[in-house]
C-alpha cells in the first residue's frame, strides 16, 4: 500500500513543498526514512513508533518506507514527524489515504503522541494556501499559521486529535488569528532632555529610512535617542507584516499566536559573530540584519565589533537582502533595515573633554574610529556628534516636540514618498532611489546645486556620498513639504554628512 501528503522545506523565507510517500512493502521489517534527510528527521521514526504504540497502534511486521521527494532537496528539522506519521497511518489505512492526500501538516511528536510546537508556521501556511490544501498543525502554532487568511488551518494537542478530524468522528474547529496585544505606552523623544541636533536627525534618519551614525561620550543620550526611532515610523503595512512575521516565525522568536505589528528593533551585542549579525548556522537561519527587516538594527559601540562584522554589513545595506552560502545550496533572506550605529569619540570616552582625555588624544580617536573602513562609513547618510548634557538640564521641564508628534511629520513624509515610488516595485521610501531615478526626484534647484558641486570639490565626497546627500536632502524637502529640493535642504544634508567626528 503507497499513501502520500505534503509538508513543507523551509530555504529562507521559501517554504517548498516535499512529498512524503509511505509504502508498507513486503520484506525484512523495518522504519526507513529516505530522501536526504537531517539527523531530527531521521530520528521520526523513533518517536513515531513509540507515539503509536501508546496509541495502541502496532506496525505491522513489514517493510516500511519513507520517502521525501525531491529527494535532492535537504530535509532539516522535526516539523517532518507529523507529515510522516500521516503518510504512514494512510498507507495502513488507519486514516483515509484520500483525505491525507489533500492536507500539507508540520509538527514534531512527542513520546505520547502529544503535538509540539515548530518554526516557521506563517510560511507553511503561505505555501498551502498557494497549493489550496488544508494546513495541520500543533495547537501553539494554529493561532500564527490562521493569519494567512487564504488557507485552512486546523491545529491540535495530539496525533489522535487529528486522526479523529480526518476519520470524521471529531472534527477540529478552524484555528482562529491570535489577538494583538495592545502597544505599551510608547518611548517618547521628550524623555531625552537637551539634543535636540539629534532629534531633528532621527526625523530625518526615520523619515527617509537613512542611515545614521551617532558619537558621543558615554551617557550622552545615544541609546536612549536609538530606542525611540521604531514609535517615529509609521506602523507596518500588511505586506511587511506579514512579511517580517515570516523571518521572525522562522527564527522562532513571534509570540505565541502573534504577529508582528510594530516595526522590529534588533540591538545585538559587539560579541555577536558574523553567523548571528548576517544569519547561517546548521539550518542558514535569520541573522540580526534580517530579524531587522522592515525595522531598526541598533549596534551600540560600532567600533568593538568584529572587523568582519562590520564588512558583512556593506552588501546587505546596498542590496536589502542577504546570502547565506552554504555547500549545497544559497539561502537569501531579505534586510531592508535603518542601520543605527552609536560609537564612543575613543576608547575611554573622553576625547572631547580635554579636562577628561587621556594622554593619548587624539591619536586614540583616530586609532578607535580607524576599526570603521572607510566604504563602510560613507554609507551612513546621516552622520552627527551628540554632546555630553548638563546635569543642570535633566532637572528643567522637558522641550521639544512629542514622539506622536513627530511621527506624524513622518507619517506625511512617507505618504508623499509612497505616492511617488507608487510605479516602482523596490523603491518605497527615499533611501532606495537609485541612477536616473534619484536625479529625477532629487535635483537641487541652482543655488543647491552650486552649494553641492562646492563641497564635493573641498571635501571631496565620493559618488556614493554625493547620491545619498541629495537622497537626504529630498526627505528634507518632503519633511518641508516642498516639491523641490532647495539650498536650505541641500545645506542641512551636507551638515550631517561633514562631521569631524566621524
Amino acid at each position: 500500500m503507497l499513501a502520500r501528503t505534503t509538508t513543507v522545506a523551509f530555504e529562507g523565507l521559501e517554504a517548498r513543498p516535499v512529498d512524503v510517500q509511505c509504502a508498507v512493502s513486503p520484506g525484512l521489517p523495518g522504519f526507513s526514512v529516505v530522501g536526504l534527510p537531517d539527523k531530527a528527521v531521521s530520528e521520526a521514526k523513533d518517536r513515531i513508533r513509540t507515539a503509536l504504540s501508546e496509541l495502541g497502534i502496532a506496525l505491522p511486521s513489514k517493510k516500511l518506507t519513507v520517502n521525501l521527494s525531491p529527494a535532492d532537496l535537504p530535509k532539516e528539522g522535526a516539523h517532518f514527524d507529523l507529515p510522516i506519521a500521516l503518510s504512514l497511518l494512510a498507507a495502513l489505512e488507519i486514516v483515509p489515504p484520500t483525505r491525507v492526500a489533500r492536507v500539507l501538516s508540520i509538527g514534531e511528536m512527542s513520546l505520547d503522541g502529544g503535538l509540539v510546537s515548530v518554526t516557521g508556521a506563517l510560511p507553511a501556511a503561505v505555501t498551502a494556501a498557494e497549493l489550496e490544501m488544508e494546513l495541520l498543525c500543533p495547537e501553539a502554532c494554529g493561532a500564527e499559521a490562521a493569519w494567512v487568511g487564504g488557507a485552512s488551518v486546523h491545529a491540535a494537542r495530539s496525533l489522535k486529535a487529528l486522526m479523529d478530524h480526518l476519520i470524521g468522528t471529531a472534527p477540529l474547529p478552524a484555528a482562529t488569528a491570535g489577538r494583538i496585544p495592545e502597544d505599551a505606552s510608547p518611548l517618547c523623544l521628550r524623555d531625552v532632555r537637551g539634543q535636540d541636533r539629534a532629534k531633528r536627525a532621527l526625523e530625518i534618519a526615520a523619515a527617509g529610512r537613512h542611515h545614521l551614525f551617532m558619537v558621543g561620550p558615554p551617557g550622552a543620550g545615544k541609546s536612549m535617542l536609538a530606542a525611540r526611532i521604531p514609535g517615529l515610523m509609521p506602523p507596518l503595512s500588511a505586506r511587511e507584516a506579514l512579511e517580517t512575521s515570516m523571518i521572525h516565525s522562522l527564527a522562532g522568536t513571534l509570540e505565541e499566536g502573534g504577529i508582528l505589528h510594530r516595526r522590529p528593533f534588533q540591538e545585538p551585542h559587539h560579541t555577536a559573530s558574523v553567523a548571528a549579525i548576517a544569519g547561517g548556522g546548521k539550518r542558514a537561519g535569520p541573522g540580526q540584519i534580517s530579524l531587522a527587516h522592515n525595522g531598526v538594527l541598533f549596534m551600540d559601540e560600532f567600533p568593538e565589533f568584529p572587523r568582519a562584522v562590520l564588512e558583512t554589513l556593506r552588501q546587505p545595506i546596498e542590496t536589502g537582502e542577504v546570502t547565506i552560502a552554504r555547500a549545497n545550496a544559497h539561502v537569501r533572506y531579505p534586510c531592508r533595515f535603518l542601520l543605527v550605529a552609536a560609537a564612543n569619540p575613543c576608547r575611554c570616552g573622553m576625547l572631547f573633554d580635554p579636562e577628561q582625555a587621556c594622554t593619548r588624544a587624539p591619536t586614540c580617536g583616530e586609532d578607535y574610529m580607524g576599526k570603521i573602513s572607510g566604504p563602510l562609513m560613507d554609507r551612513f547618510d546621516l552622520r552627527l556628534e551628540v554632546p555630553a548634557v548638563e546635569v543642570a538640564d535633566l532637572s528643567r521641564a522637558a522641550t521639544g516636540d512629542t514622539s506622536a508628534a513627530t511621527a506624524n511629520r513622518v507619517a506625511a513624509a512617507r505618504a508623499v514618498q509612497a505616492e511617488r515610488y507608487a510605479g516602482h516595485d523596490r523603491v518605497t521610501v527615499n533611501a532606495d532611489v537609485a541612477g536616473d531615478d534619484l536625479m529625477a526626484v532629487a535635483e537641487p534647484d541652482e543655488d543647491g546645486r552650486a552649494m553641492l558641486l562646492q563641497a564635493v570639490d573641498r571635501f571631496r565626497l565620493s559618488a556614493r556620498g554625493y547620491h545619498r546627500v541629495l537622497k537626504v536632502a529630498r526627505t528634507i524637502a518632503d519633511l518641508d513639504g516642498s516639491e523641490c529640493v532647495r539650498r536650505p535642504h541641500v545645506a542641512e544634508a551636507l551638515s550631517y554628512r561633514l562631521v569631524s567626528g566621524s
